[in-house]
């Protein structure tokens, strides 16, 4: 649409062939862009539902640069996801891809916006939540290449991702051979190890302390 509202009134737009081939929602939307004086032009296409149109909207309403993401290959939240990035003002060409869904652009986003090395997991291969454990390895300063490897699921990540927060000698069971139910028997067996260690520890240095005293 080239502003076909221009010289109309909304009270004749309305009433036209081309407004009423949107449902209600994408007709709201559409008047909200006009009402704010936006190009609506961007988004008033029955191609994109009333969500798509929204995220398009938002974009305008704050002055960004829409034609990263006003294409309908993109749903809603991946939409709302590089909308969200560019408000940020961040590089979202790291994960404008179609490839990626939205879950997956938002965990790249999420790490973009901790100032992560993103690189280590903005990959097709893995999915959104084997990106969410690594981005936690990578907020938690892990050595995540341990585990960044799409031979893990992400419950064989979240065993290693534990195991290197508590210290634990990860290498007896970061092997993606070795079934989910025996990495967590395994990494419960070297908790209780360290924790009575940890106890032993401590009453050893209260006994010396107080024969010290």
């Amino acid at each position: 649409m080239s502003k076909i509202y221009n010289n109309l009134s909304i009270e004749t737009l309305i009433k036209t062939a081309w407004f009423n081939q949107f449902d209600k929602n994408q007709k709201y939307e559409i008047m909200k862009g006009i009402e704010a004086d936006l190009d609506v032009s961007h988004y008033s296409y029955s191609k994109f539902d009333w969500r798509e149109m929204e995220q398009i909207r938002l974009g305008l309403e704050d002055n960004l640069d829409v034609s990263w993401y006003a294409d309908p290959k993109y749903s809603w939240f991946q939409m709302e996801q590089v909308r969200l990035g560019l408000e940020d003002n961040l590089n979202v060409s790291i994960y404008v891809e179609e490839n990626f869904n939205g879950h997956q652009m938002e965990q790249i986003r999420l790490g973009l916006v901790d100032d992560l090395d993103v690189s280590i997991y903005a990959k097709e291969e893995f999915d959104c939540v084997q990106m969410e454990v690594i981005r936690d390895g990578l907020e938690n300063n892990l050595d995540v290449s341990v585990y960044a490897n799409s031979e893990f699921d992400w419950e064989q990540m979240l065993c290693i991702n534990e195991g290197l927060k508590n210290n634990l000698d990860i290498s007896i069971y970061a092997n993606p051979e070795i079934p989910v139910e025996k990495m967590k028997k395994t990494k419960e067996k070297l908790l209780r190890k360290n924790n009575s260690s940890s106890k032993f520890d401590f009453y050893k240095n209260q006994i010396i302390a107080f024969f010290n005293y």
